[in-house]
């Protein structure tokens, strides 16, 4: 069996109601480093070698606690109950209407509302299994927070593995039918954070379709083909290639098989020659290219801008819950929800030892 470094934990800062918030370092064999905090569940840092030998930050974050508790671009947290947008706040369940928190312009319900799960405390338990070491965060969602019903019980699992793989893992429990739709909500630079846009990053997406939104970024019901628009990455493209034609991304794509962990995305920077890799259960993966960013300091004196970053956010398809050929997003009392995302890194520096 390889050996697995130990997990490092500090601390990061105190919350304004007197909980300390730890950070958590994991290093692999290889030397990639993944830092995580129990406020929102985070992904701080991802720093991985190359090939100068240098670690290099390929994931956008921040380095004190008060910056975490003031931003507004969710950087690298776990969302929930329910990623992306509701319409209206609204879903009807068994003839029950229920209206959940608006935040998004005060008309829709985004990223789990007002406070979300990347707003609040996780218990955290450090751990090594095998190859790897990781963090379970745990959270317990009371009975109408956001105004969602039932007591909700989340556990979300990090493990860095020696094969350079970032593997979350999403468990669900509640007493009560609930909407839920969690997922991590990362930005990537491949070139490292601050280090200008991400449009000469070369992607590719498995998925024939997409689904095409309204104004308001609000599904219209549609499973549209991807044939002959700016949204086909079946082939590997420059992300900036076709963004004249719709000024910036941001959509989900329809994954071919559910539940099995398949190949949703890849993803090459020609600077440093990484590439990451998305593996997923999800039905579908939402990628955005930062289209709300703006100028604004991050760690290590750095700094973005308008897409400096790109998300690869594994979920259920947007408003679901109002859509009844998309697939299931109610969790019932005797149902566990689990899903799994794997973000693959290679090349660069990178190695297998």
């Amino acid at each position: 069996m390889t050996a697995v470094h130990p997990c490092n934990k500090q601390l990061f800062g105190i919350l304004p109601n007197g909980q300390s918030v730890f950070q958590y370092t994991l290093t692999n064999v290889n030397g990639v480093q993944a830092q995580l905090i129990n406020y929102g569940a985070t992904l701080t840092s991802l720093k991985v070698p190359s090939r100068q030998g240098n670690l290099v930050d390929v994931v956008l974050g921040f380095d004190t606690l008060d910056e975490y508790l003031h931003h507004k671009f969710y950087f690298g947290c776990i969302i929930g109950r329910v990623s992306n947008r509701i319409a209206r706040g609204k879903f009807r369940y068994q003839n029950k209407c229920y209206e959940l928190a608006c935040n998004a312009n005060n008309q829709h319900h985004l990223h789990g509302g007002k406070k979300g799960f990347d707003k609040v405390f996780w218990q955290a338990r450090p751990f090594i299994k095998n190859d790897a070491s990781g963090v379970e965060f745990t959270y317990r969602s009371p009975d109408g927070e956001e105004s969602y019903p039932g007591n909700l019980s989340v556990q979300v699992t990090y493990v860095l593995a020696n094969d350079n793989a970032l593997k979350i893992s999403y468990t669900a429990q509640t007493d009560k039918a609930t909407p839920v739709n969690l997922t991590n909500h990362t930005y990537w630079n491949l070139a490292g954070a601050g280090m200008g846009t991400i449009l000469d990053h070369h992607l590719q997406l498995f998925a024939d379709h997409y689904l095409p939104v309204d104004d308001d970024l609000i599904p219209n019901g549609q499973i549209a083909t991807v044939t002959n628009t700016a949204y086909d990455f079946r082939d590997l493209k420059i992300i900036g290639k076709d963004m004249h034609q719709i000024n910036g991304y941001d959509v989900c794509y329809a994954l071919a098989e559910k539940q099995l962990l398949k190949r949703a995305a890849r993803v090459f920077e020609p600077s440093h020659g990484f590439t990451l890799e998305v593996y997923t259960t999800q039905p579908g993966i939402q990628f955005y290219t930062g289209n709300s960013l703006y100028k604004y300091p991050i760690a290590n004196g750095k700094s973005i801008a308008h897409w400096s970053g790109f998300c690869m956010e594994t979920q259920n398809f947007p408003d679901a819950v109002n859509h009844a050929h998309f697939p299931e997003s109610i969790l019932l009392p005797q149902q566990t929800y689990q899903q799994e995302t794997s973000y693959n890194l290679s090349g660069g520096g990178l190695q297998i030892i």
